[in-house]
């Protein structure tokens, strides 16, 4: 099974994908990391991140030394990073060369498991038009502003809540306009806004649309094991 989570920044899709994956027993990607790496190799080879040229001697090691370690590391999520990688994100030749690599995950996923959760900005529309289901998750700038800034501030004492405000608007604005996969909802997409939910909230909705869906018609025990337990006094569903 393959399941797509796709949103603007901050609106919950990586933790809901995460959560996802924990909880069937699934392989997970974020495949915004694959860009927020290739970005943070543009800078660090002093690139200009709007220009394939300077763009593609950094895309060209990343895909010599791409690992679960590096995709998971911090140094990716800082402010400069994310801005490059909305940047990086838009050049037709950089997300063509990341394609492969995101539908192979999700057509083989690692550890012979029983399925696979991506989670980006077009999964759901280019890289797996065919999976399973699909989410899209929204949530107002100024409720994702508030989760970005919290990350944040947590790492890196010069961050306002003001400029990350301004920059997920501005990213906002490149990602839904850029030529080539813009952030959209898929028709067939299941809309998820987590304004005012929490990330456990989320995740129950999220299962029980799977659930919905998916659990009248198949024998997949992960599916069915992903209700969490109910009190002994209770009966499961």
């Amino acid at each position: 099974m393959v399941i797509t989570v796709d949103g603007p920044a901050a609106s919950g899709k990586g933790t809901l994908a995460k959560k996802l994956a924990e909880r069937l027993g699934y392989a997970y990607l974020d495949t915004g990391a694959l860009y927020r790496a290739v970005a943070m190799a543009t800078l660090e080879i002093g690139g200009d991140p709007n220009y394939f040229q300077d763009v593609q001697p950094a895309l060209d090691i990343i895909k010599r030394n791409l690992t679960p370690e590096l995709l998971a590391s911090a140094a990716l999520r800082t402010p400069e990073v994310s801005d490059a990688a909305s940047k990086v994100a838009a050049i037709p030749e950089v997300r063509q060369a990341l394609l492969d690599y995101q539908r192979e995950f999700a057509e083989n996923p690692p550890g012979l498991v029983g399925g696979a959760v991506l989670d980006g900005r077009d999964i759901g529309t280019v890289v797996c038009p065919d999976a399973d289901i699909k989410f899209f998750i929204t949530a107002s700038v100024e409720e994702r502003a508030k989760r970005r800034y919290t990350e944040l501030s947590e790492r890196h004492d010069d961050v306002t809540f003001e400029r990350v405000l301004g920059d997920l608007k501005a990213r906002d604005l490149r990602d839904a306009t850029r030529a080539v996969a813009p952030t959209l909802a898929a028709e067939d997409a299941y809309i998820l806004d987590t304004t005012g939910l929490n990330p456990s909230e989320t995740l129950e909705e999220a299962i029980a649309v799977i659930r919905s869906r998916f659990l009248s018609e198949t024998n997949d025990n992960a599916l069915a094991a992903a209700k969490p337990p109910a009190p002994a006094q209770k009966t499961a569903l």
